[in-house]
């Protein structure tokens, strides 16, 4: 008697038939730009997991910057670990509510691949270039759609343009809106941490109100937020809420983190320096389009949208050592104090 059993693409579809009423499945989904012969193993939402895995956009989060730019120490946040600990959050919402948790997955991967070096600091140093401003998330459906071309499903696509709840309208399965909490959830959580490693906090400081209801930074307070988000969306039966008392804790979280930690001068660092080495980069190859390499390049748009997708794509590193190579000493020694 074999010890194994073959769950092929057609038993996985079959189990989403098993989810809630809610959950978006692979066979009832709008699907590609391209249409593709089915893979005998997968569904279309691994697939499109798998793809994102492999990408090159996702490969290079693990050297860009979440909150602290080059800190010292090696538990830090990264946007990779970031986008690791949103995708474990955005699964656990998803299998406690019926929902299909491959799809969060692969939206919860993919949600931050077209962030900029030096996390947020870099999307305001772009926003100058792109109207109405640049944002990641936009970015990254640039990514999958055109610069590599991934090709994946529209519900993938639309959970990652619009992950972050500026934009609207908002995602379109209950699986996004997963991502969405997720998202909040990992943020505010370790970058709380990630500040008290930094100094900028101390462990008491946090308001008490966000420490009674979801307890100390780390793995107390994301439990306490995923049960919130689970038991908010099975009382009101149609989206993916938080409950009233802990979703105002969260907000004042949220307000108490951007006064005391995303705009301090610790976590910030040199953020001028940062603007400055991005707007820098971004003149030179407007003034030198040919320097762009043809590897990660989209020939059909303007060279504005060239430039910005090459700097954009850069690792925090690669865009510090590219400017060291193009400018002089003296501007060099400007942004050695972002150097690891």
């Amino acid at each position: 008697m074999s010890s194994f059993r073959l769950t092929d693409r057609a038993a996985r579809e079959a189990a989403e038939q098993l989810l809630a009423p809610g959950a978006a499945r692979s066979t009832a989904g709008r699907g590609r730009a391209r249409p593709e012969p089915e893979d005998p193993l997968r569904t279309a939402y691994e697939r499109d997991r798998d793809r994102i895995l492999h990408a090159k956009a996702f490969r290079r989060l693990k050297h860009k910057t979440q909150v602290f730019l080059h800190p010292d120490g090696d538990h830090f946040v990264t946007r990779l670990t970031h986008t690791l600990q949103v995708t474990q959050v955005a699964r656990s919402l998803a299998a406690a509510l019926g929902l299909n948790e491959t799809l969060a997955e692969a939206i919860a991967l993919g949600h931050d691949v077209g962030h900029s070096p030096f996390g947020h600091i870099g999307e305001e140093a772009l926003d100058p270039y792109v109207p109405g401003g640049w944002h990641h998330a936009a970015q990254g459906v640039r990514i999958v759609e055109r610069l590599e071309d991934l090709n994946l499903t529209w519900e993938v696509r639309d959970g990652v343009r619009a992950h972050s709840w500026k934009i609207d309208p908002p995602p379109t399965t209950r699986e996004a809106e997963c991502v969405r909490y997720a998202d909040r959830i990992g943020y505010l959580s370790h970058d709380a941490l990630d500040a008290v490693r930094a100094g900028v906090l101390r462990p008491g400081d946090l308001p008490t109100r966000a420490r009674q209801v979801f307890g100390e930074p780390g793995s107390q307070m994301v439990g306490s937020m995923i049960d919130a988000v689970v038991a908010g969306s099975l009382a009101d039966g149609g989206r993916v809420v938080m409950a009233a008392e802990p979703l105002e804790a969260m907000h004042e979280l949220r307000a108490f983190m951007f006064e005391r930690v995303y705009g301090s001068e610790v976590a910030a660092g040199q953020k001028h320096v940062a603007v400055d080495v991005i707007r820098r980069l971004v003149e030179h190859y407007l003034a030198h389009p040919e320097q762009i390499p043809d590897t990660y390049r989209d020939t059909e748009a303007d060279t504005m949208t060239q430039v910005v997708d090459h700097v954009t794509g850069m690792t925090d590193r690669y865009a510090l050592t590219t400017h060291d190579r193009l400018f002089d000493e003296d501007a060099t020694n400007r942004m050695r104090p972002l150097l690891p």
